[in-house]
């Protein structure tokens, strides 16, 4: 089987450092070719994922171009997508499009009568009500979770081949180094993800809380303080600057609780592994929850708030906690010492490792070609 999976044009792939979707494409790919599949990718052209082919419009990622008006950018990702059209009528050797572009892929691709189409849903799908309430039928789709779809509307649950939950390379490694009492949240600062709430109970409870992640593609303090002096600066009222340094700085200490910026690679892999527990104080039904598994892998006990994907990824009392109320969950914080590291390892192994993802995924693409066939 060859397979074209759209990336997008926004960050490489792998990306340096935050980058949900991207991120999701190199975990599942390396899998999909350990199985024979022939994968060609369309991202941007520093992207250093081992393929088959690599097709792109950009020579570098756009994501920084997604904080200017729209006007400015609505041509980026049809470029992008015009050349993945153009790439498929030129051909006849792909048995299918795993495509993850938010609403301007299955939109160019439904025009198309090129191979079938599997779109994976990664967001919130109360998002584009016209469109996802008038989805093409010719495009299958997956969700993340079956939370999410449960959100979807009716055109778009028509289309549905099910949920695949998120996998991490971590289930496949043992980093195992030495604990320490710090909580942690990882991921983008903004209101959605509720640092604030972690903070606050933190503060309360005397519990050292680090913060991890950029701030609207900030990953610095000394680049966080240029947008703040500058009133005239493109990010200084966006709202997830606005929130950082309006609602969570003031908690900020520097001992107590810390925001360390955006990490990855081995250092973002040793904060969360040497972690106490990792929070999920979430503010929306979150679709996906990678840092959730990814948290599970390094044997780190999540604890969050119920709601989302969270009780599909989190057995309450075994592997986690899950707290209705943010009372509620600083009485869960001050237990997660219960939960067995080993406990958290096993089940990120069962349920979240790239291959059980790759294996789905295979289900889907099959069901996609044969459902296709049959229309």
């Amino acid at each position: 089987m060859k397979v074209l999976v759209n990336a997008g044009p926004w960050l490489q792939v792998p990306p340096p450092g935050y980058g949900g979707i991207e991120n999701v494409v190199a975990t599942l790919v390396p899998a999909l070719r350990e199985r024979g599949v022939r994968v060609v990718l369309a991202s941007v052209g520093d992207s250093t994922l081992e393929v088959d082919e690599l097709i792109s419009v950009f020579d570098t990622g756009q994501f920084a171009d997604l904080q200017k008006p729209y006007n400015q950018v609505m041509g980026i990702a049809l470029a992008h997508q015009t050349r993945v059209a153009r790439e498929l009528s030129g051909r006849d050797d792909v048995d299918l499009v795993h495509d993850h572009l938010e609403v301007v892929g299955p939109a160019v691709l439904a025009a198309l009568d090129g191979p079938p189409v599997l779109h994976t849903l990664h967001w919130d799908l109360r998002k584009h009500p016209a469109f996802y309430g008038d989805f093409p039928g010719a495009i299958s789709v997956n969700g993340v979770s079956e939370s999410q779809l449960g959100r979807a509307p009716e055109a778009l649950r028509k289309a549905s081949l099910g949920a695949i939950h998120l996998a991490t390379p971590l289930a496949e490694r043992d980093l195992r180094p030495e604990r320490g009492e710090h909580l942690l949240v990882m991921g983008r600062v903004c209101r959605l993800k509720g640092q604030h709430v972690a903070a606050r109970i933190c503060q309360k409870l005397g519990l050292p809380l680090v913060l991890a992640g950029p701030v609207s593609g900030l990953n610095t303090l000394a680049e966080l303080d240029v947008v703040a002096q500058d009133p005239y600066h493109a990010l200084h009222t966006h709202p997830d600057v606005r929130y950082h340094l309006d609602v969570v700085s003031p908690y900020l200490d520097g001992d107590l609780v810390r925001w360390v910026g955006g990490v990855g690679g081995q250092e973002r892999d040793e904060l969360y592994a040497s972690s106490r527990a990792a929070l999920f104080p979430i503010q929306w039904d979150e679709p996906g929850g990678t840092a959730v598994v990814e948290a599970l892998a390094l044997g780190v006990p999540p604890v969050g708030l119920r709601r989302g994907c969270l009780p599909e990824l989190v057995d309450h009392g075994r592997t986690g906690f899950l707290a209705d109320t943010e009372e509620e969950l600083a009485e869960w914080l001050l237990r997660v010492d219960e939960i067995d590291p080993e406990e958290c390892r096993r089940e990120a192994r069962r349920r979240f490792s790239p291959s059980v993802m790759a294996d789905r995924y295979l289900e889907l693409y099959e069901r996609a070609i044969g459902r296709r066939r049959s229309r």
